[in-house]
């Protein structure tokens, strides 16, 4: 969630965990290290410990250069970096750095589009609908499509994943846990937009993400589904329909997560859902 000092205090003792993150609009300021100091004590520390936070995300999707995922973000690239550090140093100061952990919010045209997975990156279905198959995408492929060594996928996510992970190992990040704070499927407004395949991916990517992927398998993979409710007011069009809720709160479609888990809505703002994870 963005800040949001209302939200905050509506969360104190309720004991749920929070990922609280950094404007994209804010990331100048932030590489002042005393703008940064001051930003944690207003949004965290003074919520600190009755709001249970577990991650700073620092910027959202910037990217180097202008796409359609990070929009208008490349001229903010130069300040990610030492607003990340900055923010990182006011948690240690308030000696948190091990109960909140700060990092980004990456989008996968990052990676490039090297291939195989091992190479450190992949396309989108939607971007690249030729050699990705729809089976591929929405995790119902009965076989194994891609072949990486003796790593074989039958997937993208676990593709995307890997790509990832590859990547960190060169540059020396392999030992560093992944999150992913956003995946979804939207049921209108693009290419392969439906109900029925949002409904699909959403409970295969709930099943599949305790398993791990053919890069790290048996490690389940911290996962958030995007987004709680439509957003009616984004642009363009296929932006609207990510929810897994109505704004009225009627579900569009009935999920399982497992146990005896049951949809409860008392949200006024989006949110992404928190999937169960081992880590």
């Amino acid at each position: 969630m963005i800040r949001n000092q209302a939200v905050l205090q509506a969360l104190r003792g309720s004991n749920i965990e929070v990922m609280i993150g950094v404007p994209n609009s804010d990331l100048q300021s932030l590489a002042n290290p005393s703008n940064a100091q001051a930003w944690v004590q207003r949004n965290v520390l003074n919520f600190w410990p009755s709001v249970r936070f577990r991650y700073i995300a620092v910027g959202n999707e910037v990217g180097n250069e202008v796409s359609p995922v990070n929009g208008g973000t490349s001229g903010l690239a130069q300040f990610v970096l030492p607003a990340l550090v900055n923010v990182f140093n006011a948690v240690r100061s308030a000696g948190l750095q091990d109960q909140i952990k700060v990092s980004i919010a990456i989008d996968m045209t990052l990676i490039g589009n090297s291939y195989p997975p091992s190479q450190g990156g992949f396309q989108s279905y939607a971007g690249n609908p030729r050699d990705i198959s729809l089976p591929y995408a929405l995790f119902t492929s009965p076989s194994v499509v891609v072949w990486d060594g003796s790593n074989g996928y039958q997937n993208l996510f676990d593709a995307m994943m890997d790509s990832l992970y590859s990547a960190l190992e060169r540059a020396w990040g392999g030992s560093l846990e992944v999150v992913v704070s956003e995946s979804g499927w939207p049921s209108a407004g693009g290419f392969a937009t439906s109900f029925d395949n949002a409904r699909t991916y959403y409970s295969n990517l709930i099943r599949h993400v305790k398993g791990g992927t053919p890069k790290r398998p048996g490690r389940a993979i911290e996962t958030y589904l995007f987004a709680l409710f439509n957003e009616n007011q984004k642009q363009p069009e296929l932006e609207k329909n990510f929810g897994l809720f109505f704004p009225n709160k009627q579900p569009k479609f009935p999920l399982n997560f497992g146990g005896e888990r049951l949809w409860d809505v008392t949200a006024e703002y989006n949110a992404t859902v928190s999937l169960s994870s081992d880590m």
